[in-house]
């Protein structure tokens, strides 16, 4: 899972081909936190398939909001640089694996 910044995200997300699901987060966030562990293990399992990315939402808050992202936690799903689907509020990481197998048929 690769860690973005307000500054390379440009580089990352916006230009890129493909899926990809960021995982917006808060270190205050406890349900970001709790979440974490298990989207580390997905990138890992799906690293192949699918990139992961990992945003801070304190050190990008004007990119998060840009990206709709009002509460947390968030995972979004942008293909081709357009975001998809995302998921936020109550979710587990069962639901994020349904939507990748999804997403990858």
């Amino acid at each position: 899972m690769i860690e973005l910044n307000k500054d390379s995200w440009e580089e990352h997300i916006p230009n890129s081909s493909g899926w990809a699901v960021v995982d917006f987060w808060s270190p205050k966030c406890v349900p970001c936190m709790n979440l974490m562990p298990a989207m580390k293990d997905l990138a890992e399992k799906y690293k192949d398939k699918i990139s992961f990315y990992s945003l801070d939402t304190t050190s990008a808050r004007r990119l998060s909001m840009a990206q709709g992202v009002m509460s947390l936690p968030v995972i979004a799903f942008y293909h081709n640089g357009q975001k998809q689907h995302e998921f936020t509020g109550e979710f587990g990481a069962e639901d994020v694996e349904k939507k990748i197998q999804e997403i990858i048929g």
